[in-house]
């Protein structure tokens, strides 16, 4: 991570806090997940929860950092599941989220895709000449038959 990919969100000249904000120290993230600070450290040198940094490479996590730390210590403890394995299924549970989104935005382009070609489609429809009647050809075993009407005699 660049350490940048958080900023804070100014709107209106007000200071939003948004999930992804990193604003704790390691002391209080540690704290509010219930680990000691060590294991902080620890999980940041394996890259199971890597936080932003400060200038002075200081840590400073996010309420969405803290959450995963409480999910990586479920993990751990209640399900028995080692680091590595913790760190593989963050890693697909990360995949599957950049490809629901992908699938979002495709499904998006289909659709806009689409009601273009529905309108250029019903642009064609409203230039066709009225007085044109389509063709068919003969089907087997019709007759075509022609009328003349009868002249007077004159």
């Amino acid at each position: 991570m660049d350490g940048r990919r958080n900023q804070p969100r100014f709107g209106n000249g007000a200071y939003q806090l948004t999930d992804e904000t990193p604003v704790y120290v390691i002391s209080v993230a540690a704290q509010l997940s219930g680990l000691h600070p060590q294991t902080l450290r620890q999980y940041d040198r394996l890259g199971l929860v890597s936080p932003d940094r400060t200038a002075g490479r200081g840590r400073r996590y996010s309420a969405r950092d803290i959450e995963l730390l409480r999910t990586v210590q479920a993990l751990s403890q209640d399900e028995g599941i080692n680091l590595a394995g913790i760190k593989r299924i963050i890693e697909l549970e990360n995949q599957v989220t950049a490809l629901q989104q992908r699938v979002a935005e495709l499904s998006a382009a289909v659709e806009g895709a689409a009601a273009t070609l529905q309108a250029r489609e019903a642009q064609v429809h409203a230039s066709y000449r009225r007085d044109l009647v389509p063709y068919s050809p003969p089907q087997p075993g019709s007759a075509l038959v022609v009328w003349r009407p009868k002249r007077p005699m004159d």
